[in-house]
């Protein structure tokens, strides 16, 4: 695997002396957060093997009881790796997110591998097209053209996302997208906040890379159901989810990521409608989520529904994805700068101050408001405390692309499993030359119809 060399240390200026002790980093030093990062993304990597002989590339050691981690984490990684490349311009792990990611994407280039199938949740597939979102959004670097390529993977997993097979057919909770993928698994009946928060967010974002509205339908249809089920409450806080048959059993646990997908998808939709009605849901649940998640005075991340003592290698990872979304979100709206920059800030600050552990003396830890390393690593730990730091880099780094503004990654309309599952329609918007449009207004009217914590079935 590739690792942090030892000429660009010297580059960075990190010597033995500065390399084996607590993480040191100057908050206010672009230059300085890059190196502590590149610091933390090296130590992040110490608990990946799948490129090491005989292992499996694109996961980390699980699951469970082989391992601490999940198929969905090892996704959720790549992206941090991505964010982190994105922002500081650090390129020599390349080879290796590449190879993990297009190794994953499954023989139906659609993030089933067979091997996750059988458990597989939407929740699970979508943290992957996630990253291939995102690779789409930065202008990573395009696979050889014979590979998948990263917009037609987000395709295909919103594709298959939207079929009716993934989704409740009448009642109460009709179309919401259930939380696993078949009936045979513990979940299925389970409507969670996660998995249609990342519809939502990949639909806003394919919306806006596209300039296709149909995505955006589909965005907006996806966040009425969230609100009209009571997942955000009026005081807007996320709720985790229900069970069918009414989903009226709200599971009231509150986790960043479920508040931090959406809000970073209505940034997107802002950004890509200037539609007030975005705006004001971005304020509304920007400030809600800001408080219950980095709570004052501290103003430090912090994870309600289980932290200090009940979070699991899940749990443990999700500050990282809270911070770097709403790095995203200042990206998208410049105004919402002065209200979450100086949060981060403070977060980034208590979390480099415990980052003491491990055998280099610089393993972070993830309770960051004691002030003190508590003792466990981890692959989500260095997750969050890298998603921290790359997302005080976010103001001064590009903001997302689109195929009009320097993207070009190629879609496919006929992306997924068994596509068209449905037929579709010519792509909305002639100038999609990505070939983005893959759900159309047939699809709506034909088919209007990873993680709950607490209790399954």
């Amino acid at each position: 695997m590739v690792r942090v060399s030892a000429p660009l240390l010297a580059a960075l200026g990190l010597f033995a002396d500065k390399v084996y002790g607590a993480l040191e980093v100057n908050l206010d030093d672009q230059d300085s957060i890059k190196q502590a990062a590149a610091l933390v993304a090296k130590d992040l990597l110490t608990f990946y093997h799948g490129d090491e002989p005989g292992m499996v590339p694109g996961i980390l050691p699980g699951p469970p009881p082989d391992g601490d981690y999940y198929w969905w984490q090892g996704g959720a990684m790549w992206g941090t790796l991505i964010d982190y490349r994105h922002a500081s311009g650090d390129k020599q792990f390349d080879d290796i997110i590449s190879q993990a990611l297009l190794f994953q994407v499954g023989p139906n280039e659609d993030f089933m591998p067979p091997n996750w199938t059988a458990s597989m949740g939407n929740d699970d597939q979508a943290f992957w097209a996630l990253s291939a979102m995102l690779a789409t959004e930065v202008g990573y670097t395009n696979p050889p053209p014979d590979q998948a390529q990263w917009l037609s993977l987000a395709q295909a997993v919103f594709n298959e996302q939207t079929h009716e097979d993934r989704r409740v057919a009448s009642g109460n909770c009709q179309w919401g997208l259930r939380w696993q993928v078949y009936p045979s698994n513990n979940g299925y009946n389970y409507i969670n906040t996660i998995a249609n928060a990342c519809y939502f967010n990949i639909g806003s974002r394919l919306a806006r890379y596209t300039d296709n509205s149909t995505y955006a339908d589909l965005a907006t249809k996806t966040w009425d159901i969230i609100q009209r089920l009571g997942y955000i409450s009026k005081e807007w806080d996320v709720y985790d989810g229900a069970h069918l048959p009414d989903c009226t059993d709200i599971n009231k646990a509150q986790f960043s990521y479920n508040a931090a997908m959406l809000l970073q998808g209505a940034a997107f939709m802002y950004n890509h409608t200037n539609d007030q009605i975005w705006k004001d849901r971005v304020d509304s649940l920007l400030d809600r989520t800001l408080e219950v998640f980095f709570p004052p005075p501290k103003n430090i991340a912090f994870e309600p529904s289980c932290e200090p003592g009940n979070c699991n290698a899940d749990m443990e990872s999700f500050k990282g994805y809270t911070a770097r979304w709403l790095g995203t979100v200042m990206q998208l709206i410049p105004e919402t700068h002065d209200k979450i920059y100086p949060i981060l800030k403070t977060s980034a600050e208590a979390a480099v101050k415990q980052c003491t552990g491990g055998d280099n003396g610089r393993f972070c830890g993830f309770h960051w408001s004691t002030g003190v390393f508590d003792g466990k690593v981890g692959a989500g730990q260095q997750m969050d405390v890298l998603g921290t730091l790359t997302a005080l880099l976010a103001p001064q780094t590009p903001g997302p692309l689109t195929n009009n503004t320097g993207g070009t990654s190629v879609g496919n309309v006929n992306a997924g499993s068994d596509a068209p599952l449905v037929p579709t329609l010519t792509p909305i918007t002639g100038g999609d030359r990505a070939g983005a449009g893959i759900v159309t207004a047939l699809m709506i009217a034909g088919s209007l119809s990873a993680f709950a914590w607490m209790s399954m079935d």
